[in-house]
């Protein structure tokens, strides 16, 4: 007679995470300037008070473990409010940080969206690289890969990711499930507030681009798969 076969072992049950997805607060060219990794930009006075505002409902969430943000200036600025707000130390994560736009890095807007190849940031990005800079499939792959570590590392808890608009963006397509050619019909407000849980069965969106809601009204209570 053959050996009966064991059961095989239950794959251990790993708790979901969520990601509370923050964009950096206003600076004195949002909306005017594409910024780009260029230094020495910060958070302008209405930055500063959307930074605390994002701070004070992520605070009074009070189950929050970690701060991660990108290297720019005005995230790091954007993160110490919630940081402090928390009472946690902000991490740096690279991989949350804003796009290489390349030799369009400190151009005017009104400027780029002149030229042609504006049509292809807005309909086909998926086949767009920025001049000497980044394509946005390389942006969406470095984004997913650096928030798969951080939730590796924070299995069930609640974690904060500041970071930038379009990274964000592509970050929530990628969430969603949608292809990354309709990414830029999502909008991504300054200090706006997204919230992703990840589990084994995948990911799950439970918003986008608030900036008034509560957070303790947009996590589930308890976290669960």
């Amino acid at each position: 007679m053959g050996k009966t076969k064991k059961p095989s072992p239950r794959k251990a049950t790993i708790p979901p995470t969520v990601v509370c997805f923050v964009r950096h607060g206003h600076t004195p060219t949002t909306g005017s300037i594409l910024p780009g990794r260029a230094k020495g930009l910060h958070l302008s006075d209405k930055g500063v008070d959307q930074a605390l505002a994002v701070a004070n409902n992520i605070a009074e969430y009070g189950k929050i473990s970690a701060i991660y943000s990108s290297p720019m200036e005005r995230t790091r600025e954007t993160a110490q409010h919630v940081a402090r707000a928390c009472g946690l130390k902000t991490r740096i994560r690279k991989g949350l940080i804003e796009a290489d736009f390349g030799t369009w890095t400190g151009e005017k807007l009104s400027d780029l969206r002149k030229l042609p190849e504006w049509e292809s940031v807005q309909k086909t990005p998926s086949n767009f690289r920025f001049p000497t800079g980044e394509s946005f499939l390389e942006i969406q792959s470095r984004m997913v890969d650096a928030v798969s570590q951080i939730v590796e590392d924070h299995p069930g808890e609640v974690v904060v990711a500041v970071s930038h608009a379009d990274t964000i963006k592509t970050v929530i397509s990628a969430a969603l499930g949608t292809p990354l050619d309709l990414f830029q019909r999502i909008h991504i407000s300054p200090c706006s507030l997204s919230a992703v849980l990840y589990s084994l069965s995948g990911p799950t969106v439970l918003a986008v681009n608030t900036t008034g809601e509560k957070l303790q009204s947009l996590i589930p209570m308890p976290v669960s798969t």
